[in-house]
């Protein structure tokens, strides 16, 4: 009996250890920033992002921000539109030459309204 009563006391106090931290840590948040999106925009440019790096940032979506979600949203238009699935792994660019054009207007409309952001902030 003393046998049973100890395996339960360490069964227990692991899964009350367990249930403990589940609670205590919470749910990994990824908060997308401009910068980011900036970034994954010159590397798409340039040829030299994956697809499965484009579809990580691009299919989760900015909640804390509804103008970045926007902008999330048209990229991801624009690979539906104008990418072909499986052109990176075979060395070509993500987008043809019509996405090209337009990711690179979204991220020139992007870099040109943090730069606004950034001098507002700098005169506050």
């Amino acid at each position: 009996m003393a046998l049973f009563l100890l395996v339960f006391a360490v069964c227990l106090l692991i899964f009350g250890g367990m249930v403990g931290l589940l609670l205590l840590s919470g749910t990994p948040r990824f908060r997308t920033d401009p910068v980011q999106l900036l970034t994954l925009f010159d590397q798409a440019l340039v040829g030299r992002v994956n697809e499965s790096e484009w579809n990580a940032i691009m299919g989760y979506p900015i909640r804390h921000d509804d103008y970045l979600d926007g902008v999330r949203r048209r990229a991801q238009r624009l690979m539906e539109e104008h990418g072909n699935h499986g052109r990176a792994a075979r060395g070509k660019p993500l987008l043809d030459a019509t996405g090209h054009g337009e990711l690179e207007a979204l991220r020139a409309h992007l870099a040109s309204r943090q730069a606004l952001r950034e001098r507002q902030r700098s005169v506050e």
